[in-house]
């Protein structure tokens, strides 16, 4: 006989759930965090009717959505079964670059469907310069935002782009649009930029063993579950499926032998889910490698 089906209770230590429907974009971005490093192409990809199934296994907190991401997550080819399919009890958020037809999203998703308390908007759009137009993005975010949806766009402060990234929050404030900004992560004219918890973390250095623990629970493409967003990029040592009927999220540190080779996403210093700043995906030991590093 099969297993039976665990519900998959999340203790309150979870500050993010990651859905990655797909690694596939639309866009090729030269900074996307992303390709910070290595990017398998996804060997395999859930079906709607399984994602459904997984995610509806999630007991979730008010406070605490599934986030639908990648790559572009609308390009999974069942997004909408997706999002109509799980309970509606389970929130959801959506990180998008909106480059999808309005008219079809709005007939299939109902506002309410992505929008819940918190200090943020559900639905972030990723604003990228370098391969969209601002007034374009912002009459697309004014469509859904004046048909009750929760939007905002998010722009990443990349040394190149500052003045660009002040003058879209200035465009966007004038016409009631929430825009906001991240640090820029990654390497640029030979340097790693971001603020990071743990020293040498990203500097590609060479590689240490340490003991680790996530505070989210990052699923990929194929329903497997990683312990942070190096490993799931490079497609290695997942630590169990979502599909698995018995599986569990273990709040445990775990060995690791790839510190130095770290994604900035894993071990940046920044806000919560609540805004409150100072949080890291991950803690690491020993405790003595814990240092805060900027690099301008």
């Amino acid at each position: 006989m099969p297993l039976p089906v665990k519900p998959i209770h999340l203790p309150d230590s979870v500050n993010y759930v990651a859905v990655f429907l797909t690694l596939e974009c639309n866009l090729r971005c030269p900074s996307c965090i992303n390709r910070f490093d290595l990017l398998v192409p996804e060997s395999s990809r859930l079906s709607g009717e399984e994602w459904v199934e997984a995610l509806n296994r999630i007991v979730c907190r008010a406070d605490l959505p599934v986030t639908l991401q990648g790559g572009e997550p609308t390009l999974h080819p069942d997004f909408f079964r997706i999002v109509n399919g799980v309970d509606r009890a389970t929130p959801m958020d959506l990180l998008t670059n909106l480059q999808f037809d309005l008219a079809s999203f709005m007939g299939e998703v109902r506002p309410e469907r992505l929008r819940r308390d918190a200090p943020y908007a559900s639905i972030r759009v990723s604003y990228h310069p370098e391969v969209m137009g601002l007034e374009t993005l912002v009459d697309r975010v004014l469509v859904l935002q004046r048909a009750g949806y929760s939007i905002g766009i998010w722009g990443v402060l990349h040394p190149a782009r500052e003045g660009e990234m002040a003058a879209a929050r200035e465009y966007c404030a004038a016409r009631g649009v929430d825009f906001r900004t991240k640090e820029f992560l990654g390497e640029h004219n030979g340097t790693v930029h971001g603020t990071f918890r743990y020293r040498g973390a990203c500097d590609r250095k060479g590689a240490e063993h340490v003991q680790c623990r996530t505070s989210e629970l990052i699923i990929g493409p194929d329903g497997a579950v990683y312990r942070c967003h190096s490993d799931l990029y490079a497609g290695m040592a997942p630590v169990g499926n979502i599909l698995d009927p018995g599986f569990r999220f273990e709040d445990r540190f775990r060995p690791c032998h790839r510190f130095g080779y770290c994604n900035p996403c894993d071990v940046k210093v920044k806000t919560d889910r609540f805004q409150s700043f100072g949080h890291t995906s991950v803690e690491i030991l020993p405790p003595g490698a814990c240092s805060l590093k900027r690099t301008e």
